[in-house]
């Protein structure tokens, strides 16, 4: 679980966008980018390189 004060002044590292929490993939995802960054051990990996790129699927569901 990430601490939601944290998650309230994370950015995307690129676009400087708001990030949604994913509890259960454990990943904090930039819709803009369409990237999804992992949270290791209860710590953000905020780097582009290690980064998922977001599927068309996955960005769809963002918006329901």
């Amino acid at each position: 679980m990430i601490d939601k004060k944290l998650l309230d002044i994370l950015a995307c590292p690129i676009c400087k966008g708001p990030l949604i929490y994913d509890a259960a993939k454990q990943e904090l995802i930039s819709r803009s980018e369409r990237l999804a960054f992992p949270i290791r051990d209860g710590i953000p990996v905020m780097l582009e390189d290690e980064a998922r790129q977001l599927s068309n699927q996955e960005v769809e569901a963002l918006y329901k």
